[in-house]
C-alpha cells in the first residue's frame, strides 16, 4: 500500500493543488503570467547553481555567418531573410545538456544547438537541440526533470532510480527517451550532429499573415554517431573530444556548415492538425508538411577567448525581431521568461553589454539604467522614461506583431490532444530504424536501466510496450524481466502502473 503522501506547498507554505500543469487561458494555452507557482519554481530552479550554467554548462563555440538561399518573404518580414544572398554574422554555441562544466563531451545527453544571428533589427537567438523533440510538454515539470538528470542530493552521485523513476511515471517522455537512448544520444562531434528548433515558432509576412514553423539545420558533414561502447571508451581518455575537434576543425579550415531546412505550415491548417502542433514531444512528420531549404550557416571564426565569448554568450528565447515571433507553446513560454532571468542571475542585469551578446548591427536604445557591471555611459544624458519631449527613442508600429486569439477558462488543464503520447515513438522504432539501430536502442537501455530498481524497470518497460509490443517485450527480455507482467502492465492505465509498482509493494 502506498504511503501517505505530504501536502506539496509553495515556499511559504501555501498548498499547491497542481503540479502538473502551468496556468494557461484555456486548454492550449498561452501560459499566465499570473501562474505564480510556475514562476516561483523557475526562479528558484534559475538559481540553483552558482556561478556556471544550470543546464548546458560545457559548451564550445564559434563564430561565422549565415546566408540565405531561398526567397521566404511570403512567409516572413525578418530582414535577415529578406533577399537571397544576404550575409548575418552569427556566434553559435554546442553543449551537453545535464552535466557539469567537467562533464565528458561523449556522454549520453541531448545537446545543445544555439545561435546568435545580429541581424539590422537587433539580436535573433536560435535556441535548440540536437534533438526534435523533448521529455516534458510542460513548463511546471522542468525543474524535477532536471534534478533527476543531475546528482542524488544525499549521495552526489548519479541516481539511475532519479533518473529512471521521473521518465517512468512521465508517458510523454517516451518520444525523446527512444531518441536519447539510440545512437542519436551521443553525436560523435558537434559538426555531425542536426539542430532542432523542437518548438514550433510563428513566422508572419509584411501583410500580416501568420504561419507556423519548425527549423532544421542540418549538418552538411553528415551525421555520425558513437555506439555505446565508443563513448564509455571516449569519456575516459579524451573526455573533451568533442570541444577539441570544433576547435581544430575550423583551424584547419575545415569549415563546418549546415543547411537550414524549415517545415511551414499555415496558420489555420496548424490549428487542427493531427497533432497538436505546439507540443514539443511531437513531431510534424515530412510527408505531412515537406521541408523547404532555406539557407547555409558556416562557422569559419573560433573564439580568441574563450571565456570572453563562449562562457559569456547568452542566448535567449525572448530575443526574436520583427516577422518571428513565440508560439502558445507552453514550453517556450516560460523559457521566454528562464533564460532571460537566469542570464540575469549568472552574468548580470546588464549581460547585454558583454561584447558577444551586444547587437552588432543595431544598437541598443532603451530607457534601462544603472545596474551592476554598466560598462558604457548609461544613457548619457538622455531621459531615462517614455514618453518623453527631448528626442528620446520611441516605439514603433511596424515592430508590432499581429496577435492571436485567447479564450476560455484560465485554469491547470491535463493534457488532452486525442493523439496518445505513443504513436511516433512506434513509428521511430518500426519505421525509421534499422535492425542494427533497434539492436544497439534496446542494449543502451537494458545497460542503463538495468542499474535501477525492478519496480521502475517494469514501470518504464510497459512505456516501451505500449510504443511497441517488440520494443517494450526486448528490452524486459534483456532485464530479465517476465513480459508478461509487462504486457500486465501496459494495459493499465498510468494511475493503476503507478500503484501496482509503488514503493514496498
Amino acid at each position: 500500500m502506498a504511503k501517505k503522501m505530504k501536502p506539496l506547498t509553495t515556499a511559504f507554505g501555501i498548498p499547491v493543488g497542481d503540479d502538473q500543469n502551468s496556468m494557461t487561458a484555456g486548454n492550449r494555452g498561452p501560459v499566465l503570467m499570473q501562474d505564480a507557482h510556475l514562476l516561483e519554481k523557475l526562479a528558484h530552479f534559475d538559481r540553483e547553481r552558482i556561478p556556471e550554467r544550470v543546464v548546458h554548462a560545457k559548451g564550445a563555440g564559434a563564430g561565422g555567418y549565415f546566408e540565405v538561399t531561398a526567397d521566404v518573404t511570403r512567409y516572413t518580414k525578418a530582414k535577415f531573410l529578406s533577399k537571397v544572398g544576404k550575409r548575418t554574422e552569427v556566434f553559435a554555441r554546442f553543449s551537453t545538456v545535464g552535466g557539469e562544466k567537467g562533464s565528458a563531451d561523449a556522454e549520453r545527453d541531448p545537446r545543445g544547438f544555439a545561435v546568435k544571428f545580429y541581424t539590422e533589427d537587433g539580436n535573433y537567438d536560435f535556441v535548440g537541440n540536437n534533438t526534435p523533440v523533448f521529455f516534458i510538454r510542460d513548463p511546471l515539470k522542468f525543474p524535477d526533470f532536471i534534478h533527476t538528470q543531475k546528482r542524488n542530493p544525499a549521495t552526489n552521485l548519479k541516481d539511475p532510480d532519479m533518473f529512471w523513476d521521473f521518465l517512468s511515471l512521465t508517458p510523454e517522455s517516451i518520444h525523446q527517451v527512444t531518441i536519447l537512448f539510440s545512437d542519436r544520444g551521443t553525436p560523435a562531434t558537434y559538426r555531425h550532429m542536426n539542430g532542432y528548433s523542437s518548438h514550433t515558432y510563428k513566422w508572419y509576412n509584411a501583410k500580416g499573415e501568420q504561419f507556423w514553423v519548425k527549423y532544421h539545420f542540418k549538418t552538411d558533414q553528415k551525421i555520425k554517431n558513437l555506439t555505446r561502447q565508443e563513448a564509455e571508451k571516449l569519456k575516459g581518455s579524451d573526455p573533451d573530444h568533442a570541444t577539441r575537434d570544433l576547435f581544430e576543425a575550423i583551424a584547419r579550415g575545415e569549415n563546418p556548415s549546415w543547411t537550414l531546412e524549415m517545415q511551414i505550415m499555415p496558420y489555420e491548417q496548424g490549428l487542427d492538425y493531427r497533432f497538436d502542433i505546439f507540443d514539443i514531444t511531437k513531431v510534424w512528420p515530412h510527408a505531412d508538411v515537406p521541408p523547404i531549404t532555406v539557407g547555409k550557416l558556416v562557422l569559419n571564426r573560433n573564439p580568441v577567448n574563450y571565456f570572453a565569448e563562449v562562457e559569456q554568450a547568452a542566448f535567449g528565447p525572448s530575443n526574436m525581431v520583427p516577422g518571428i515571433a513565440i508560439s502558445p507553446d507552453k514550453m517556450l513560454q516560460a523559457r521566454v521568461f528562464s533564460y532571460h532571468d537566469t542570464h540575469i542571475h549568472r552574468l548580470g542585469p546588464n549581460y547585454h553589454l558583454i561584447p558577444v551578446n551586444q547587437p552588432k548591427a543595431a544598437p541598443e536604445m532603451s530607457y534601462q539604467r544603472d545596474g551592476f557591471m554598466r560598462t558604457d555611459d548609461g544613457g548619457g544624458s538622455g531621459p531615462n522614461y517614455w514618453p518623453n519631449s527631448f528626442g528620446g527613442p520611441a516605439p514603433h508600429a511596424s515592430a508590432k506583431e499581429p496577435g492571436f486569439p485567447v479564450h476560455d477558462h484560465a485554469g491547470r488543464f491535463a493534457y488532452t490532444h486525442p493523439n496518445d503520447d505513443f504513436v511516433q515513438a512506434g513509428d521511430l522504432y518500426r519505421k525509421v530504424m534499422s535492425k542494427k539501430d533497434r539492436d544497439n536502442l534496446v542494449g543502451n537501455l537494458v545497460d542503463h536501466l538495468g542499474n535501477a530498481q525492478k519496480r521502475i524497470q517494469l514501470r518504464q518497460c510497459a512505456l516501451f510496450y505500449k510504443a511497441d509490443k517488440e520494443y517494450g517485450t526486448r528490452v524486459a527480455q534483456g532485464l530479465g524481466l517476465d513480459p508478461a507482467e509487462v504486457a500486465k502492465l501496459a494495459a493499465m492505465s498510468q494511475e493503476e502502473r503507478e500503484t501496482a509498482t509503488a514503493a514496498g509493494r
